[in-house]
C-alpha cells in the first residue's frame, strides 16, 4: 500500500487512478520531503513527539484515499482501486517504517512508550482498510473479471494478493464475528509488543559480576578484556561484567572453567521472562497462542498454523511436521553420540559427575580441540570485522559485480552506524546500506536485515531501496580491534544476503519487492551466502591476521573443514526443538490458555529430547514467534536451507564458486523478482529442478 503511483501501460489510457488526499503541512519531518542525500530518512531532526502526529496524519491521509477510491464513479480497475490502494498509504508508511525499525535497533523509554500507545491503534486502522465492505466490493469486481483487463504477471499478482488479504483479514464475516477479530487483532497488537519489551529489559537487567582472577579460567583474553570494559563502563573498577548479550554469555558457557558460575550464566539465559516477575512472559505467550487459535477459527481455519500456512511453500501443517518428523531421527541420534562423548571426556576429570547442560559447550570446545586440534578462539585473529566486510564486499563484486563506496553525509540513526553506496555492475546507483554491528542496551539481541524503504517504480523511474542490517557482534576492546567468532562471521554473511534481496529487487511494487516473499523461501537468499564464509577460497580473500597480516594457514582451514560437522547433532536439535514447540503451539485447537512451562515440557518429553539440550528458545523468550512474525514459521530456516545447499550445488558442479554466469541467474530469477512470482517456480528456472535433501544432509553429517 505504498510508494508507486506509476499509470501502467495495457490498462487503458483513459483510466487513472482518484487524485490523492493532500499530505499535512508544517514542520514535522515526516510531512515533508527528506531532502537529504539519497532521501535518507534525517533522524537528527526526528524527534519522540514527532511520531504521534505523522502516525495519526498517516492513517486519516490513507483513509481519505481510500475514500476517494470507493467514491468514484468510474467503473473498477485495476488502476484506479488495485493500484491506487497500494498508493495510498504513503505518509503511514514513511513513519512507521523509521518508528518500527529504531524501535528494534535504538530504542528509548520514549519510543517503548509509543509503541504501546500506537500498536492496537495501527490494528484498528489495518481492520478499518481491510473490512471495509465498498472497497472490497470493488476490489472483488476487478479480482473477478481481471481477463479482461490483461494485466501482467505482477499486476496479476499484486491483485491476488490484494484480494487475498480482504478474505484472510475477515471481510466475509458477519458483524458479530469481525468486531470479536477486532478484539483479538488489537489486544494481539498490545501483547506482542509486551513480549518483546519485556524481553529486551530481561536480556539487559542480569548482569554477573566477577571480582576474582580464579573465576576468569579458562577465559580467553578477548572475553576478559569485553568484561573488563562492560564492567568499567558501569562505573566498576577491578571487576569484570557478564551479561546476556550473546558477544558475553555464549564465549562464557564455551570457555570459563567454574563449572557453578556456568550453571548461573546458563540457568539464567534460559530463563528469561521465566521468572515470575514484572518480566515474565509466560500468561503473554499463552495468551497469545490462544487469540491466534481463536482467529484462525473464526477465519474458517483449523488452527493458527493451517491459516499461516496457506500462503508459503509448505502449505500445510501435516508438511511441516512431516519434514521435521523426518530430521529429528537422525538428528536425535548424532546427538546423542555427542553426549556420550562428552561425557567421556568430562569423566577423565569429573568422576561421578554428570554431563548437564551448562557442561554442554564447554566440553564440546576441549573435544574440538582434541579431536581436531582446533581452538575456536585461534581463529578469531583472522576475523577482523573490517577484513570480513570487505571479504563481503569483494564476493558480491565477484558474483554480480556490485561495489561499496561508504558515505559520510548521509544522516545516522545512531553514531556507531556506518552507510554505504551500493552501485552497480554498471556504475549506476543501486541502494544504500546501513551496517550497525554492536550490542547494547537500546537494541533487541539477535541480527536482522530491515528496509527504511523499499524499491518500487514510480513514474517509470526506480526508488532506489534504503536497507539496514543490525547485529550483535563482539566490539573492540582497548587496542583490540573487534575480532569475530565462526558464528558471528556467518551470521554477517547470512544477513548480507538478505541486504542483497532488498537491494537487488526490481519490482514495480512496493508490497512485492524484495523480501516479500514467504517466510519458507525468504531465508534462501541469506543462507545461500553463508555457504561462501568459510570456503578456502573465500577465506583466502579476507581472513588475513590483524595482526601480521598473514592469510589464514592452510593447516587452519584444513581443520576447520575436518570440523565443520562436530556438534552438527547439537544443533540440529536445538533447531528442530524449537521448531516443533513453534508448530505445537500453533497447532493448537482450542481456545483455553495453556500452563506454558507444563505444555513446553510435555512436547519437548514427547519427542524426547535429552536434558542435556534445551530447545534453542524456550517458550518465554521465543521472539521469533511472539513478536518477530515467524509464528507456525520458525521450521524456515531448515526448509530453506535444503533449498540452499541444492543451490550452492551449482556454484560447485560448476568447478567455480565465483561462476558469475550462475550469480546471473540467481540474480535474474530469484533476487530481482521479490514476490511477483511462485517461489518454486522462480527456483526451477534458477536451479532447472526442484532441490534435493541428500546436500543438507551431506552438509550437517545426519546421512
Amino acid at each position: 500500500m505504498i510508494l508507486s503511483s506509476m499509470i501502467l501501460s495495457g490498462c487503458g489510457s483513459a483510466d487513472r487512478a482518484p487524485e490523492q488526499a493532500a499530505l499535512p503541512e508544517g514542520d514535522n519531518p515526516f510531512f515533508n520531503e527528506y531532502n537529504t542525500p539519497f532521501n535518507v530518512p534525517p533522524f537528527e531532526s526526528i524527534k519522540p513527539d514527532h511520531y504521534m502526529p505523522a502516525f495519526e496524519a498517516g492513517m486519516a491521509n490513507q483513509k481519505a484515499n481510500i475514500e476517494k477510491i470507493v467514491s468514484q464513479k468510474a467503473k473498477p480497475s485495476f488502476v484506479n482501486t488495485v493500484e491506487a490502494l497500494e498508493n495510498s498509504g504513503e505518509l503511514l508508511s514513511r513513519v512507521s517504517t523509521v518508528f518500527h525499525c529504531l524501535t528494534s535497533a535504538n530504542t528509548n523509554g520514549e519510543l517503548e512508550e509509543i509503541n504501546r500507545k500506537i500498536s492496537p491503534l495501527l490494528s484498528k486502522h489495518g481492520d478499518d482498510v481491510y473490512m471495509n465492505r465498498e472497497l472490497f466490493a470493488r476490489v472483488k469486481t476487478v479480482f473477478d473479471s481481471q481477463a479482461s483487463f490483461k494485466l501482467n504477471g505482477e499486476q496479476a499478482k499484486l491483485l491476488e494478493k490484494t484480494y487475498k488479504a480482504f478474505i484472510r483479514s475477515g471481510i466475509n464475516l458477519e458483524a458479530e464475528k469481525q468486531a470479536r477479530l477486532r478484539e483479538i487483532n488489537e489486544r494481539l497488537s498490545v501483547l506482542t509488543v509486551n513480549f518483546g519489551q519485556n524481553l529486551l529489559a530481561e536480556n539487559n537487567k542480569f548482569e554477573l559480576i566477577i571480582d576474582s582472577k580464579a573465576d576468569l579460567d579458562g577465559l580467553p583474553a578477548s572475553s576478559i578484556a569485553a568484561a573488563e570494559a562492560s564492567a568499567k563502563s558501569k562505573g566498576l573498577q577491578g571487576k569484570w561484567r557478564f551479561t546476556l548479550h550473546n558477544p558475553s554469555a555464549l564465549p562464557f558457557l564455551q570457555y570459563a572453567a567454574n563449572r557453578k558460575l556456568r550453571e548461573t550464566v546458563y540457568k539464567a539465559y534460559i530463563n528469561k521472562c521465566d521468572n515470575g516477575d514484572e518480566l515474565d512472559n509466560n500468561k503473554t505467550a499463552a495468551e497469545i497462542a490462544s487469540l491466534r487459535t481463536e482467529k484462525a477459527n473464526l477465519l474458517g481455519y483449523r488452527n493458527h498454523a493451517s491459516y499461516i500456512l496457506e500462503e508459503t511453500m509448505a502449505k500445510t501443517p501435516d508438511a511441516v511436521s512431516k519434514f521435521l518428523a523426518e530430521l529429528w531421527e537422525p538428528a536425535l541420534r548424532v546427538a546423542k553420540n555427542e553426549a556420550a562423548q562428552m561425557q567421556k571426556l568430562m569423566d577423565r576429570t569429573q568422576k561421578g559427575q554428570k554431563l548437564e547442560a551448562w557442561d554442554w559447550q564447554y566440553y564440546a570446545e576441549k573435544l574440538r580441540q582434541e579431536k581436531y586440534s582446533l581452538d575456536a578462539e585461534a581463529l578469531r585473529p583472522y576475523f577482523r570485522l573490517e577484513n570480513v566486510r570487505q571479504g563481503i564486499f569483494t564476493l558480491c563484486n565477484k558474483l554480480y559485480g556490485l561495489t561499496f563506496e561508504e558515505v559520510g553525509n548521509v544522516p545516522l540513526y545512531h553514531p556507531e552506524v556506518l552507510a554505504f553506496e551500493v552501485k552497480d555492475i554498471d556504475g549506476s546507483h543501486l541502494g544504500l546500506l546501513f551496517m550497525d554491528f554492536h550490542p547494547r542496551e537500546s537494541k533487541r539481541s539477535g541480527g536482522w536485515m530491515t528496509s527504511y524503504r523499499k524499491e518500487s517504480k514510480k513514474d517509470g523511474k526506480r526508488l532506489s531501496p534504503i536497507i539496514s542490517i543490525v547485529c550483535n557482534f563482539t566490539r573492540p576492546s582497548g587496542d583490540t580491534p573487534a575480532l569475530l567468532t565462526g558464528d558471528e562471521v556467518e551470521t554477517f554473511f547470512h544477513e548480507f544476503g538478505h541486504a542483497l534481496h532488498g537491494l537487488m529487487a526490481n519490482t514495480q511494487y512496493y508490497s512485492l519487492s524484495g523480501t516479500s516473499v514467504p517466510r519458507d523461501f525468504v531465508e534462501l537468499p541469506s543462507q545461500i551466502m553463508e555457504n561462501w564464509a568459510f570456503e578456502k577460497e573465500m577465506l583466502a580473500l579476507y581472513a588475513t591476521h590483524y595482526q601480521t597480516g598473514e592469510t589464514i594457514p592452510d593447516g587452519l582451514v584444513g581443520k576447520m573443514m575436518e570440523a565443520s560437522k562436530f556438534n552438527q547433532g547439537f544443533a540440529t536439535v536445538e533447531y528442530l526443538a524449537a521448531s516443533i514447540l513453534d508448530m505445537e503451539y500453533h497447532i493448537l485447537t482450542g481456545k483455553e490458555q495453556v500452563n506454558t512451562a507444563e505444555f513446553e515440557k510435555a512436547k519437548m518429553d514427547a519427542i524426547g529430547l535429552i536434558p542435556q539440550i534445551a530447545s534453542r528458545y524456550r517458550t518465554t523468550y521465543f521472539q521469533h514467534i511472539f513478536s518477530g512474525g515467524y509464528s507456525a514459521g520458525y521450521y524456515s530456516y531448515i526448509w530453506a536451507e535444503v533449498l540452499d545447499s541444492d543451490a550452492f550445488a551449482a556454484f560447485r558442479e560448476s568447478g567455480n564458486i565465483f561462476n558469475r554466469d550462475i550469480a546471473t541467474s540467481f540474480r535474474k530469477n530469484i533476487l530481482e523478482n521479490g514476490g511477483t512470482k511462485d517461489p518454486m517456480t522462480m527456483y526451477r528456472a534458477f536451479r532447472g529442478k526442484e532441490p534435493d535433501v541428500k546436500y543438507l544432509l551431506e552438509r550437517r553429517g545426519l546421512n
